[in-house]
């Protein structure tokens, strides 16, 4: 069995995993701050959200925040919560986050970074002005890692605001960039078609096309590039080079079936019929619920009817119709299911959405035909971004049944707890009242002691530290002078003298013994204190006991009951906004189901039209 880990060593294991900012020095002093950053690692950004608001919250009401161990990073926590939110998509409480670091007392390099992610913000809300209002803030030193993101940014804005001469400006200085290659070439390339400058563009666009990379987003810039290259090559009656910008689209990418198909227009439109039927015999074997797909079952029989083969044409155009026919029966079936409310089912499911992938693998569902034909729907920003604030919705809803779960569970601990303390209380506290009486009267009388010691300092009394034998000695001397006055004259004399020498051999050793006595007796008034802080220590555990375990069980029940109906209230606006998100998803599906509908239903009349052409012309074929 393995040691418990130390907290020096777990700090230790969460610094090795977090970004090197998360600490004045490199150091990481607080757990709990590691502990979210962990998270935020993980991309559990409620999680880390969660964690570190609560540590930001108690850091702020301790009485001497300096002395707590978030204190050394707590202006990267603040940053890091707007960070966590905008990652969160929380864009309004991140902006007032960031805007706090942007009027606060930082580092310069902090608050252009500050400043770069607050305008992302406002960009992403299509706050265009806003984000180039808050770029133009950025002066000073920037951070190495951001400078090209932030002129990138910049080019985005500026298109955006429909100022392409600007972002082309922007864009020709980030040519270099290697973050950003492909990307930039690609965005100039946008950015001069919008100025009307076709062929520069099309410069840009080859160039984006022959970026090396093996990553998926640089292979997916390729891809468009190349596509849309290959689509003005196109447009411009340049078949042979469209085909061969059309040709460095991967065959895998998810720009393939569009750059086969347009490969196939492009050599059918130069009538090089038997070129065109290589990539449209590819593209057809392929998904048969993406549209380029369909269009290329119409494409390839007729790309055989111009070659003069109409039988193959035929067999081809029946083909499609069966295919056609199948994939309306799969569109009607999604949208009853959908009606039945099977589609949200299958959007939150746990084993689907375990991997990035998630989108593509739900077309893979044999039990949810609704999601079929919806591939190319939740790619788009648009439905994405409706889709997530859906799916956090249902994170929040199973969430907030937990934290219910929870509290229920804090109630029977406190029950458990009060049934275990209650009757042991009134037994504890009649003993500790008695102990406490006697506490106080030795505390009184060591009290009473010092006083007298330090009064001895000023006007010594030797009688004040007789031993108890002198003390009865002293009395017996005084008995003695007493009944002296009782004896006879005669005796009288004698015995006062003895009485006298007596009293001064009493006193004598009072006198030479006081500066040994007294010191003694501060010695031992030391180790009395001693004994009597160890005394007030433990009285002051038991007190601090004492009430911890009262208030392990007493004073929850309003704190509670609160908790309980505000996570209640916050179920039913939940599930109110769950229901209304989810009725739009719903019919934005069901409107791209219907049109996607229509659109097979109008390529399945072609096709029995052309398959009974073409059958004619293959009979009147075989006629002659």
């Amino acid at each position: 069995m393995s040691a418990p880990t130390t907290p020096t060593l777990a700090l230790a294991l969460v610094a090795l995993l977090l970004p090197a900012h998360t600490a004045a020095g490199g150091d990481l002093r607080d757990l709990y701050f590691g502990e979210a950053l962990y998270q935020a690692y993980q991309e559990d950004w409620f999680d880390a959200l969660e964690r570190l608001d609560a540590e930001i919250a108690q850091h702020y009401r301790v009485d001497e925040p300096e002395r707590d161990s978030l204190y050394y990073h707590v202006k990267n926590a603040e940053f890091d919560v707007g960070d966590f939110e905008l990652r969160y998509r929380m864009h309004h409480r991140a902006g007032h986050a960031i805007k706090a670091v942007l009027e606060a007392d930082v580092d310069e390099s902090v608050r252009n970074d500050a400043a770069y992610r607050l305008a992302r913000i406002h960009f992403q809300k299509g706050q265009a002005e806003d984000a180039l209002l808050t770029l133009e803030r950025i002066r000073g030193k920037v951070p190495d890692d951001l400078r090209d993101d932030i002129e990138f940014l910049r080019a985005n804005v500026y298109m955006a605001l429909g100022r392409p001469k600007d972002a082309v400006e922007v864009l020709r200085h980030l040519q270099g960039s290697e973050k950003l290659a492909g990307f930039s070439a690609y965005n100039l390339g946008i950015a001069l078609l919008e100025e009307g400058e076709k062929k520069e563009a099309a410069e840009q666009f080859d160039r984006a096309g022959k970026v090396q990379g093996s990553d998926s987003a640089t292979q997916a810039i390729v891809d468009k590039s190349n596509l849309i290259l290959g689509t003005l090559l196109f447009e411009s009656s340049a078949y042979d080079l469209a085909e061969r910008s059309l040709d460095r689209v991967h065959l895998e990418g998810p720009f393939s079936n569009q750059a086969l198909l347009r490969a196939g227009w492009a050599d059918a439109t130069a009538e090089k019929f038997d070129r065109a039927l290589v990539p449209w015999g590819i593209l057809a074997e392929r998904e048969p619920t993406d549209a380029a797909v369909q269009e290329a079952k119409l494409a390839l029989p007729y790309a055989y009817s111009k070659l003069g083969v109409h039988g193959r044409a035929a067999l081809l155009y029946g083909q499609a119709a069966e295919s056609f026919e199948g994939e309306l029966r799969k569109l009607d079936a999604s949208l009853r299911s959908i009606d039945d409310g099977e589609f949200l089912k299958d959007l939150v499911r746990d084993e689907i959405r375990e991997d990035r992938d998630w989108v593509i693998r739900l077309r893979s569902l044999p039990d949810a035909p609704e999601t079929f034909y919806l591939a190319t729907l939740m790619a788009s920003h648009e439905f994405q971004t409706g889709l997530q604030n859906y799916l956090d919705l249902e994170d929040m809803r199973k969430r907030l049944l937990s934290w219910r779960r929870s509290l229920d569970a804090f109630d029977d601990l406190i029950r458990r707890r009060r049934e275990y303390y209650a009757p042991l209380l009134p037994e504890i506290d009649a003993q500790f009242r008695k102990l406490d009486s006697q506490v106080r009267l030795r505390v009184e009388q060591r009290d009473h002691v010092d006083q007298l010691l330090h009064r001895m300092l000023v006007a010594p009394r030797p009688d004040y530290l007789a031993t108890s034998d002198e003390l009865r000695a002293a009395a017996r001397i005084g008995q003695l002078e007493a009944g002296l006055r009782n004896a006879s004259d005669a005796d009288r004399p004698a015995l006062s003298l003895r009485i006298r020498r007596l009293k001064g051999v009493l006193t004598w050793r009072l006198e030479t013994e006081y500066p040994k006595r007294l010191t003694d007796t501060y010695k031992h008034l030391q180790e009395l204190n001693k004994d009597v802080d160890v005394l007030t220590a433990q009285y002051g555990a038991f007190v601090r006991t004492r009430q911890a375990a009262t208030q392990s069980y007493s004073g929850y029940d309003r704190k509670i009951a609160d908790l309980r109906a505000r996570t209640a209230h916050a179920q039913e606006r939940l599930a109110d906004l769950q229901l209304r998100q989810g009725q739009l998803l719903e019919a934005v599906a069901t409107n791209e189901l219907k049109q996607r509908r229509e659109r097979l239903a109008a390529q399945l009349n072609q096709a029995r039209f052309a398959f009974a052409d073409a059958y004619d012309r293959a009979a009147k074929a075989q006629a002659q």
